[in-house]
Formats: structure tokens, C-alpha cells, sequence
């Protein structure tokens, strides 16, 4: 029986944009074979998403650029069709929901594929109907527009139009950089469900739920070229110091493992998952002594308490209806506070309110009632695009620079804030050239860059970007706070603000649903449930050291 082509195969590709000075990625050789789930991982600006535009040939027939090497789709080579031409074969789920959605209301979003194929208009609003109930929005979503819903709303949306496609490859970059945990894992579950006969190439940083589904991965370096490529577990141990220093996501589990293997008692069998971890130190009878190392590991990715005595406070809403520009109020009767020097979480599901309760706190929307107290605050927002107004990295810095200053002097600061948010070799490009988590620095140095803001509220910082920068994220962050800035965080990844946020709020149901101690609100399984949300990964560790004489 002959075998069969592989769903996707790149030999030999590379591809560079106009004017750049290097190839954006490659070159590459990778497969995806038929009914596989491949994960692609690599730093940031590795070429992950140049590489998958490639494989329709989006690179280079829509977007400019010089693509050299053979790129196959199940045999065909792609540079033979238009990309459109491959719609019933390739499911594309982009980065940015905005790129795939087109601003009509949520039924004609998902249905808008199977209408170009003509398919019977009973099917489709059956299609319709089940796309919906999968990705878990209720029949009541229907006739919003796309516009009015929240960056993981729309990543939901698009996720069912997508996967109402029923395309034998689905190909889906940063599927879950805007989801609550909860939305996250059913993003997940659907696309690696086994009863499905299709192909899978995924791009995702959040591999704790994810990578146990998955069969192969392969890893990019910063030259755009694979570096390495094999089963999950063997690949992380054998590579963890090389993905340690390229900013690489690994699983919680290896990265545990790691630190394990330094004091001499790592498992036999590499774990991918921190439940298999704590079963194989207890089946080899290592609870004792790997009790501190864990212990050690735990407080490392535990807040401290870091506000002083008598802090002022930075912005105060009282008994305030808060609502997004133009819409309904969503959220009602808040009252919220943050200090200076505090970094508060704000968590909750799609859809909750979170960024209008940033906003709100910043005072960058009005209240339909109730009062706020404090400073203008600063913010950061989901969409980092929204922020640039500049033809160029560095003209962008500048732009945020007190304009009272020489212009030598702001320059001369500007090289100086590129440099420290790893942005330098970057200062001539456009910030709508740069990859997603390029654009998540760069917003983050813009705002930073001055003393102007007392509170600052940064929506999602770490969306997108790889293990080095949201590494360094959460140092600025740090260092903010302690230089008596008050920092709003608003996340879906709850082993960020378990790490950062000593207190959080958890929004939902039209309010707060409760404030308190970031561990402890985590710890509540059926307030977190009840949240839309998941336990943070590195929860059972701390179970599991309660159950472990002296710790």
C-alpha cells in the first residue's frame, strides 16, 4: 500500500519580507503527516506565523515576500492555486481574531465559509448551530456583532467558524493567547479530540493542557530554522537548558523536572504533566527529598506581599456601574481600590467585564454611576496595535518621550529603552511588521518609558510572547511596583498572577464575585468553577507538600 503525502511539507523553504536584511524564517524541512497533531514552538520573531503563511500561499500572493523551496499541501504543490483555492483543505485560525472575522454578527461570521461553498441553506444552520454548541456559545450569540465582543469572545467566534469548516488540516497560531482557562482547555479538547481524522499544526505557549494530546513537536530557533524535532516528553529533557536560554515555553512539568535533575533526582520516565511528576517521585521513593526542591520551586512562582504600610492610594471606584465605550453597563456596584506600590490581578472568563473594569479604574471610561478617586492611569491594551501612531520602532519611543526634551536627548533615550526591552535590532521596522509579541513589548516600553502614569493597567502583557519575554515582563513588572507604581493586571494565565499579584479580584456575573489573597481565591475550586477559570498548574504541588511531613 503506498504511503501516504504527507498534510503539509516544507523542503528547503525560506522566506524574506522587502527590505529586510535576512530571511523571516528557514530554511526549513518539516512534515506534518496525515492525521497527526504537530506542535510548533519558538521564541519570539522565529518566523512561526510567516511560516504558516506560507503554506497556502498567503506569503507570498497577498503578502509580499520572497519564498524559495518546495511547500506541498496532501501532495500538491501550493504555488500551483491561488490561496483561496485551498479553503476546503487548510482551516486557518489566526493570531489575531481580527484577521479572521469580517464585523458582521456571530451567525453569519461562522456560516460565511460554508456559504461560499454553496452548501444547502438547511445544513448550514445546522453546521451553524453545532459549531456554536461545541465552542460553548449559546444560541442567544446569534445576532451580536463581532465588534462589541471582547478579544477572547472574538477568539471563540473564530474558533467555530473555523472548525465548522471540517478542513482535514486545521492550522491555528496562538489559538488560546486571549481564552480563560476554562475556554482555553475546551479550545483544546476540540482540536485534538481523537475521534476526529485530521491534521493538526499548532502554534501555543500554553502547553500544560495541551501537549499531553499532542504527537510531535518541533522547535524553530532565532535564525528561523528548526533546531528540534521528536516526541514531547524526550524532547524537553534532553533540550530544556537549550530552550531555557532561547525563551522557549516548556511544560510546568519539565521545567520541574529540570530542577529535579540538578539535585539528582529526576524520574526515570520524563513527565509531561505535574500530576505524573508527583506519582513518579512517590512511586521511586523520593518524596523526602524532593520535598524541598519543590517547595523551593513553589515560592519562586508565589507572590510576596509587597505593599508597605500607610501606601497611598492610586485610583478608587466606589459603588461604580461601569460600561464599554457606546454599549451597556455590564458591570455593577464596584468597589474596588489599589494602592501604590500594589499589583493587583483582575481574573475572570471572556466576556466578564475585566477590561472595562480596566479602563474604568484607569478613568479612561465614564461611570453610569458611582464615583472614582485618583490620577488618570495609564493603559495597555489587548490589541497592541491600537496603541502605534509611528512609522517605526524607534520614532514610537520617541513619540512617548517628554517633546519638552532635545530631540537628542529623547533619541539618545529611545536607543536606550529599545536595548532594555530587547527591541534594538528592531528600531527600523514598522510596529505592524513586528510579531505579536514584538508589538507586546514595544507597547509596554511606550507606555513605561516615563514617570507620567501612576497606575498603569496592562490588559494581557503576556499574550503572545515567548518564555524570555514574559520572563522579562514580569521583572518590569516587579520593579514598577516597587517604585511605588500601582499595576492592574488583567490575565487569563493564573500562574502569572499567582506569581505577581498577592491580591486579585475575580469578575463575573455582572460584579466582583470576590477579592481576596491571589492563592487563596485559586484554591476555591468551586468559586473558580464557578468563574470560568482553572486552578493554576502548579497547584497540586502545593497540595501535594501538605501531605509531606514538615513542609
Amino acid at each position: 500500500m503506498p504511503e501516504l503525502a504527507p498534510a503539509a511539507a516544507w523542503k528547503n523553504v525560506t522566506a524574506r519580507y522587502p527590505y529586510a536584511g535576512r530571511d523571516a524564517v528557514g530554511p526549513v524541512d518539516l512534515d506534518v503527516r496525515q492525521g497527526e497533531r504537530l506542535l510548533l514552538l519558538g521564541p519570539s520573531g522565529s518566523g512561526k506565523s510567516t511560516l504558516l503563511n506560507t503554506l497556502t500561499a498567503l506569503i507570498p500572493q497577498t503578502i509580499p515576500a520572497t519564498v524559495a523551496g518546495s511547500i506541498r499541501l496532501f501532495g500538491s504543490a501550493v504555488n500551483e492555486c491561488r490561496p483561496d483555492r485551498w479553503a476546503g483543505t487548510v482551516a486557518r485560525f489566526f493570531q489575531d481574531a481580527d484577521q479572521t472575522l469580517c464585523g458582521m454578527r456571530v451567525e453569519d461570521e461562522i456560516a460565511f465559509a460554508l456559504e461560499n461553498r454553496a452548501i444547502p441553506e438547511q445544513d448550514i444552520v445546522r453546521k451553524v448551530s453545532e459549531a456554536m454548541r461545541r465552542v460553548g456559545l449559546s444560541e442567544a450569540w446569534r445576532r451580536r456583532r463581532t465588534a462589541t465582543l471582547s478579544g477572547g469572545e472574538k477568539q471563540l467566534v473564530a474558533l467555530a467558524a473555523t472548525l465548522v469548516q471540517e478542513a482535514p488540516l486545521f492550522v491555528a497560531d496562538e489559538p488560546t493567547a486571549h481564552l480563560a482557562p476554562a475556554a482555553a482547555a475546551r479550545l483544546h479538547h476540540l482540536l485534538l479530540e481523537e475521534s476526529i481524522a485530521r491534521s493538526v499544526l499548532i502554534v501555543d505557549h500554553r502547553l500544560d493542557g495541551l501537549i499531553g494530546s499532542v504527537d510531535r513537536v518541533a522547535v524553530l530557533g532565532v535564525d528561523g530554522e528548526i533546531i528540534a524535532e521528536g516526541q514531547p516528553a524526550p524532547l524537553f529533557r534532553r533540550n530544556q537548558d537549550l530552550f531555557d536560554r532561547l525563551g522557549i515555553w516548556v511544560p510546568t512539568a519539565s521545567r520541574l523536572d529540570a530542577k529535579l535533575a540538578e539535585a539528582g533526582l529526576a524520574p526515570a520516565t520524563p513527565p509531561l504533566t505535574i500530576d505524573g511528576l508527583l506519582r513518579a517521585i512517590d512511586a521511586e521513593g523520593m518524596t523526602a527529598r524532593a520535598a524541598p526542591v519543590l517547595q523551593n520551586f513553589l515560592a519562586e512562582h508565589s507572590a510576596r506581599a509587597s505593599l508597605t504600610p500607610g501606601a497611598e492610594i492610586a485610583a478608587r471606584l466606589e459603588k461604580a456601574d461601569c460600561a464599554p465605550l457606546f454599549g451597556p453597563t455590564i458591570l455593577r456596584n464596584i468597589s474596588l481600590e489599589i494602592r501604590t506600590g500594589e499589583c493587583l490581578g483582575i481574573l475572570g472568563a471572556n466576556g466578564a467585564g475585566k477590561s472595562t473594569l480596566g479602563a474604568s479604574l484607569a478613568g479612561l471610561l465614564r461611570l453610569g454611576s458611582g464615583r472614582r478617586q485618583g490620577a488618570i492611569g495609564g493603559v495597555a491594551f489587548q490589541n497592541s496595535e491600537s496603541q502605534f501612531t509611528a512609522g517605526s520602532v524607534r520614532e514610537e519611543i520617541v513619540a512617548s518621550l517628554d517633546r519638552s526634551l532635545p530631540i537628542s536627548e529623547r533619541l539618545r533615550t529611545a536607543e536606550d529603552i529599545a536595548a532594555a526591552w530587547n527591541l534594538a535590532d528592531l528600531a527600523e521596522r514598522h510596529p505592524y511588521e513586528l510579531s505579536q509579541g514584538q508589538k507586546r513589548r514595544l507597547a509596554l516600553a511606550t507606555l513605561t518609558a516615563t514617570e507620567r502614569w501612576r497606575l498603569l493597567v496592562l490588559d494581557e502583557p503576556t499574550a503572545g510572547l515567548d518564555a524570555a519575554g514574559a520572563t522579562m515582563i514580569a521583572g518590569r513588572i516587579e520593579a514598577l511596583a516597587r517604585s511605588g507604581r500601582g499595576i492592574a493586571v488583567i490575565t487569563h494565565d493564573m500562574d502569572f498572577a499567582l506569581r505577581l499579584c498577592a491580591r486579585s479580584v475575580i469578575v463575573g456575573e455582572g460584579g466582583l464575585l470576590a477579592e481576596g489573597p491571589t492563592v487563596e481565591l485559586l484554591e476555591d475550586r468551586n468559586l473558580v468553577a464557578r468563574a470560568g477559570l482553572a486552578e493554576p498548574v502548579i497547584a497540586p504541588v502545593r497540595r501535594w507538600l501538605r501531605q509531606v511531613p514538615a513542609c
